[in-house]
């Protein structure tokens, strides 16, 4: 099972804010940022881009990429691996993305890995990139 939709509100790099919602992103994620939007100012968003579900990535793409553009703020985006702590990501059955040497790749394992995602304390701003856009791995099906 993959982890839920966690979003995370920052102040000066720090956590003082989480949202955990189970719901589909498509769902849920309109409706956490409604939320947000109206009790915060946003200045910047910082996302997982991938890799994972296409359809989460692209939805959360789509839907940040305009909040950005409407709300004129930065976008930034990471790979999935810096909410993991760098632990294998599922992307078929037994089938997962790794990162080595800085490149994703998947692998076949006998092993089946927790699917645990955790927002940071501390928000680290050098691992993100305005390089946004979602990180297809697999080819699309």
């Amino acid at each position: 099972m993959s982890s839920p939709l966690l979003v995370g509100i920052y102040n000066k790099n720090r956590l003082i804010k989480s949202y955990i919602k189970s719901e589909k992103t498509s769902d849920i994620l309109p409706v956490v940022f409604d939320k947000i939007v109206h009790d915060y100012t946003i200045k910047n968003i910082y996302f997982a881009n991938g890799p994972g579900s296409f359809m989460a990535i692209k939805i959360a793409y789509v839907f940040l990429k305009t909040v950005s553009i409407t709300l004129g703020i930065n976008l930034f985006a990471s790979d999935g691996f810096l909410f993991n702590g760098n632990k294998p990501i599922r992307a078929l059955k037994r089938v997962y993305f790794v990162k080595e040497n800085e490149k994703i790749i998947t692998k076949v394992s006998k092993k089946e890995f927790e699917q645990k995602f955790e927002l940071p304390d501390l928000l680290e701003k050098k691992k993100f990139s305005q390089n946004c856009e979602p990180l297809y791995i697999l080819p699309a099906v």
